[in-house]
């Protein structure tokens, strides 16, 4: 599982720093069945996790609901420069981790 981040290269100490990820993945729902009529497992991203620096600062629980290939969008304060550091984890235990640097000026 891959995943594509979009942060600003450069935010100012305070500022309000939006965050995007889209995440790689099919989110089979387990409602669906395959060309022979059999049930498709579900496997779905079912948590997600940001942390800055270390610190947690984002937490999403997923469920079958949401679209295949996820996007999620949510908002920090700059701090200081450092690292988002993006971990997820899937139905059947697969695991995902992205990083991402924080440039932060005064």
């Amino acid at each position: 599982m891959t995943a594509r981040i979009q942060v600003p290269r450069e935010t100012k100490l305070g500022e309000l720093v939006e965050i995007r990820i889209v995440i790689q993945h099919p989110m089979e729902t387990g409602y669906r069945h395959d060309d022979v009529g059999h049930p498709i497992k579900r496997n779905v991203i079912n948590a997600l996790s940001c942390r800055y620096n270390g610190e947690e600062i984002f937490r999403a629980d997923l469920s079958s609901g949401i679209a295949a290939n996820p996007y999620l969008q949510f908002y920090t304060v700059a701090r200081e420069s450092g690292e988002l550091e993006f971990s997820w984890i899937d139905d059947e235990g697969k695991e995902g981790l992205e990083r991402q640097a924080v440039v932060v000026k005064s």
